[in-house]
């Protein structure tokens, strides 16, 4: 009955959170409303232990007493657990990680499927899943909160323009956000930000476009690469490969 109660009243809040939080919300009050549904579940279970015990006549007393006493041992021999639902609590209490939100934790990266007070469950590209506890993660690398940025690098040959290569990913950029199967992806104009670095075998040019929905920076990435590559080659701006050249010295004269 009381879990009943408890599963209705987290329902109600997360129905009135939704409605008046903006979407981006909503996949936190749906973490939150997973997490707190577990502990209540756990705490209802305890109560209605202690009371059905109370019931039957048992004294509570030598079992709380017992149970103390079990549970300092248990806290000397289970440290790394009790962290893991302490770090569970701040990291959902700062609202670092949420479901849905592809993220960087203790070295793995992947798809957020899961947020608990223990672990957090990931998903890779390869599909395979990681299991990270909570008190291994000190540093949360998210990617997808809030927005986010397409950077593209593209390497040009030594020989050619490059104003007009960059003038070139300008074009690009604004006819891809002129398309409307992308004009919703894209939050601004391309950024071209100029030459990066030069390289052994080509003048290296940077640029970022801001995206939101930010999990979406992947997919725009490879779409503005693929227009670039066909504009560059239309205009006969070459993207080299790495070469090596060799000059051998002349035989010099008997």
């Amino acid at each position: 009955m009381l879990q009943a109660i408890a599963a209705r009243l987290i329902r109600v809040f997360r129905s009135y959170m939704a409605r008046r939080s903006g979407a981006d919300e909503v996949s936190r009050v749906e973490t939150l409303a997973r997490v707190f549904r577990n502990a209540a579940a756990v705490l209802i279970v305890i109560v209605a232990g202690t009371l059905v015990l109370g019931e039957l006549g048992i004294s509570i007393a030598p079992i709380l007493a017992t149970a103390g006493v079990a549970g300092v041992a248990i806290g000397f021999g289970a440290q790394s657990l009790i962290k893991d639902y302490f770090n569970g609590f701040f990291v959902l209490l700062d609202d670092q990680v949420r479901e849905g939100d592809v993220v960087e934790v203790a070295g793995k990266a992947g798809l957020v499927e899961e947020v608990t007070l223990r672990y957090v469950r990931l998903r890779d590209f390869e599909g395979h899943v990681h299991f990270v506890p909570n008190g291994e993660i000190k540093v949360v690398t998210n990617r997808t909160r809030g927005y986010a940025h397409a950077v593209i690098e593209v390497g040009i040959a030594y020989e050619a323009d490059i104003d007009r290569a960059l003038a070139v990913m300008r074009e690009v950029g604004q006819a891809l956000r002129s398309d409307p199967a992308w004009a919703a992806k894209l939050a601004a104009e391309i950024e071209v930000l100029g030459v990066e670095r030069l390289a052994d075998s080509a003048v290296i040019l940077r640029g970022r476009i801001r995206v939101a929905p930010p999990i979406e920076q992947w997919n725009v990435r490879r779409e503005f690469l693929k227009r670039l590559k066909n504009a560059y080659d239309e205009r006969g701006i070459e993207i080299p490969f790495p070469h090596l050249t060799i000059n051998t010295p002349k035989a010099s004269a008997a």
